[in-house]
């Protein structure tokens, strides 16, 4: 059963990919603290995320090739067993609200009428999110004005 053997490690390792690298121990125990509490479902919604990083926007894309926002949403959740609507405003309309984002949770942004863009919440203050044309997947601080006049809401799909 080496199979079995190495369920630990891999579990170590999608926690280690999903709490980043810490350059001195007080760090990585705060960040292993952090991520004590997330679901597989949670940790493998992160852990794509971060691989989709750098990944370049495409309008409609849902795969490796190209993504908008809510295609990295699609491909993300359906790579955690997750299933959800394709489009950033169905995504707001029909997964459950979550009142305090946590980590793999959604974060819609918009005008009140419509969801217009959404991400997915790092946690620490971070999104992750396919941004627009000629730019690429990438993580960024939600404290600045812009996000913060746009916030119409966050869900949360996963466990």
């Amino acid at each position: 059963m080496p199979f079995a053997r190495s369920l630990p490690i891999v579990g170590f390792l999608i926690l280690m990919m999903v709490s980043g690298c810490a350059s001195h121990k007080t760090d990585l125990n705060e960040r292993l603290d952090e991520a004590e509490g997330l679901s597989m479902e949670r940790a493998l919604i992160l852990s794509h995320a971060q691989q989709a990083l750098g990944t370049p926007y495409r309008f409609g894309g849902n795969s490796p090739d190209g993504l908008d926002c809510s295609g990295l949403v699609e491909m993300v959740y359906q790579a955690a067993g997750i299933r959800v609507p394709r489009t950033a405003d169905q995504q707001f309309r029909q997964l459950p609200t979550a009142n305090a984002p946590r980590p793999g949770d959604l974060l819609f942004f918009g005008s009140r009428q419509k969801a217009t863009h959404v991400g997915i919440y790092r946690g620490q203050g971070q999104m992750i999110h396919a941004p627009g044309s000629g730019r690429e997947v990438v993580s960024v601080p939600l404290d600045i004005d812009y996000w913060q006049q746009r916030f119409l809401g966050a869900a949360s799909p996963a466990p």
